[in-house]
C-alpha cells in the first residue's frame, strides 16, 4: 500500500499536534513551578531538551523539504520567509532560556516560546500545507518521507567542526580500492572486480553507510563490464514462485534507498519464503551484494528480464539448510526477527516498512529496537490503519521487541 497525499497531510497535522502538545505541556510545567515558588531548573532543562532534540531537527528538515517546495510557489514565498525567520527566533529564544538566571526570566522566555510555536504551527497548518496539497506538481507523500529522513539524520548527527580536520582513513582506503576495482574491470576481470567491491560494501554497510552508498554506485558501473553471466554464485537451487509471495516494487524509491529496503525485506523472511522484486533495471549489482553477505543462504530466480521491467524472486533457503544472517528463527513455527539496532537511524523506518510490504497475509516478524518504536506505530497507523497488527513482546529498558504482522486478507 502506498501512502497518499491525503494520508501524508493528515500525518503532518498529527505530528504537528504532538509537537505542540509536548511544548505547551512543558511550558505549563515551568510556569507552575515558578508560580508556586518551587525549583524550576528541571522544567527549564526539560523544555530546552525537547525543543533541541525534537522540534528543531523537525524545523530544519521542513526547511529542506516542504519549505523548498512551497518556496517555488509564488503565493507562498513570503509565508515561507516568515516561517524560516520564526525558526531562527525559536533557536534564539531557546538559547536565551538555557542561559536564564532568574525564575521570572525563565517563565517569560518559556511563554514566548510556547506562544511563538503555537502560532507557527497554526500558520503552517492553515497557510502552507493546504496549498501544497492542492498543487498537482507537489507530492506531499514524497515530502513526508524526505522530511522524516532529514529529521532522523539531524537527530543523530554527531560530527563537530573539529572533525573536518581529521583525515578520514576509511574514505582514503576505499578510494584506492575502488580505483583498483576499476582497473581490474578494465583489464577484463569485471566479475572479479564486482565481487571484491561487493565484499567492501558488506564490510562498510553498517559502520559506514555513507561510504556503502558510494560503493553501491561504483558497483552499478562495474557491472556493465561483466559481459557474461557469472557462473560461480553459490546460491542454492530455487524453489519456484509461490502464490503467497509478496511484491516488492522499488521503482518509486530513490536509488540510494532501494538496496537497504530489499535487504530489510529479505531479513524479515521466514525460512523457505520469498518475495518478488520489481525493478527498472537489471538488479545484477544487488546479486553481487547478496552473494557477499548471504552466500548460500538465499535463492535468486529471474522471472522477467527487461527491457522496461525486471522481476526476480528472492527467497530464504528452508530451515535446516542454512541459517540466515541477522534474522533468527528459533524452532519450528517461529517468526524471523528484524533487528534494526545495527542500522543507521535514518534507514530504520524505511527498512521496517519494506519488511512489512514483503509480508504475506497472516505472517509477521519481530521488530527489535533500542527504543520504544511508538513514532513508528503512528506512521503505521497513518499508512496502514486496520491492515497491520502490533503486539509488544518486550518493553525496555534497553531492548524493545514488537511483533508486526499483516492480517489475512489485508491488501498488499
Amino acid at each position: 500500500m502506498t501512502i497518499t497525499d491525503a494520508d501524508a497531510f493528515e500525518a503532518m497535522l498529527a505530528h504537528h499536534r504532538s509537537l505542540e502538545d509536548q511544548v505547551v505541556r512543558r511550558v505549563a510545567t515551568l510556569r507552575e513551578a515558578v508560580g508556586s515558588d518551587r525549583p524550576y531548573e528541571a522544567a527549564v532543562a526539560e523544555l530546552v531538551a525537547y525543543v533541541a532534540e525534537e522540534v528543531l531537527p523537525h524545523a530544519m528538515a521542513e526547511e529542506h523539504s516542504i519549505y523548498q517546495a512551497a518556496g517555488g510557489l509564488a503565493a507562498l514565498a513570503g509565508t515561507v520567509a516568515e516561517m524560516i525567520a520564526e525558526h531562527r527566533q525559536l533557536v534564539a529564544s531557546v538559547e536565551a532560556l538555557a542561559k536564564s538566571q532568574s525564575p521570572a526570566d525563565a517563565a517569560e522566555l518559556a511563554e514566548s516560546i510556547g506562544t511563538l510555536f503555537t502560532a507557527h504551527v497554526a500558520k503552517e497548518n492553515d497557510l502552507l500545507l493546504p496549498p501544497l496539497q492542492a498543487d498537482d506538481t507537489v507530492s506531499l507523500s514524497q515530502l513526508l518521507v524526505q522530511m522524516h529522513r532529514l529529521t532522523e539524520a539531524a537527530q543523530t548527527e554527531t560530527s563537530t567542526a573539529d572533525d573536518v580536520s581529521v583525515p578520514d582513513t576509511d574514505t582514503t582506503l576505499l578510494g584506492l580500492l575502488l580505483e583498483a576495482g576499476s582497473a581490474l574491470a578494465d583489464a577484463g576481470e569485471g566479475d572479479r572486480a564486482c565481487r571484491i567491491v561487493a565484499q567492501a560494501w558488506a564490510a562498510l554497510r553498517v559502520p559506514r553507510p555513507d561510504l556503502a552508498v558510494r560503493v553501491t554506485a561504483t558497483l552499478h558501473r562495474l557491472v556493465r563490464s561483466v559481459t557474461a553471466e557469472p557462473v560461480a554464485f553459490s546460491t542454492r537451487a530455487t524453489t519456484g514462485k509461490s502464490a503467497d509471495d509478496e511484491i516488492l516494487d522499488v521503482r518509486e524509491l530513490a536509488p540510494a534507498q532501494r538496496h537497504e529496503s530489499i535487504f530489510a525485506a529479505y531479513q524479515a523472511l521466514a525460512p523457505g519464503a520469498g518475495f518478488v522484486l520489481v525493478n527498472d533495471h537489471d538488479p545484477k549489482p544487488l546479486r553481487y551484494q547478496f552473494e557477499a553477505e548471504h552466500a548460500g543462504e538465499h535463492t535468486w530466480e529471474a522471472i522477467e528480464g527487461g527491457p522496461a521491467v525486471w522481476r526476480v524472486r528472492i527467497g530464504r533457503v528452508g530451515a535446516g539448510t542454512a541459517s540466515a544472517s541477522g534474522a533468527a528463527a528459533s524452532g519450528v513455527g517461529s517468526e524471523p526477527e528484524l533487528d534494526v539496532r545495527r542500522f543507521p537511524h535514518g534507514q530504520r523506518h524505511e527498512s521496517i516498512f519494506a519488511a512489512y510490504d514483503a509480508l504475506a497475509g497472516g505472517s509477521g516478524f519481530v521488530l527489535v529496537n533500542d527504543h520504544d518504536p511508538k513514532p513508528l506505530r503512528y506512521q503505521f497507523e497513518a499508512q496502514h490503519a486496520g491492515e497491520y497488527t502490533w503486539d509488544y513482546l518486550e518493553e525496555g529498558p534497553r531492548v524493545w521487541r514488537v511483533r508486526v504482522g499483516r492480517p489475512v486478507g489485508a491488501p498488499a
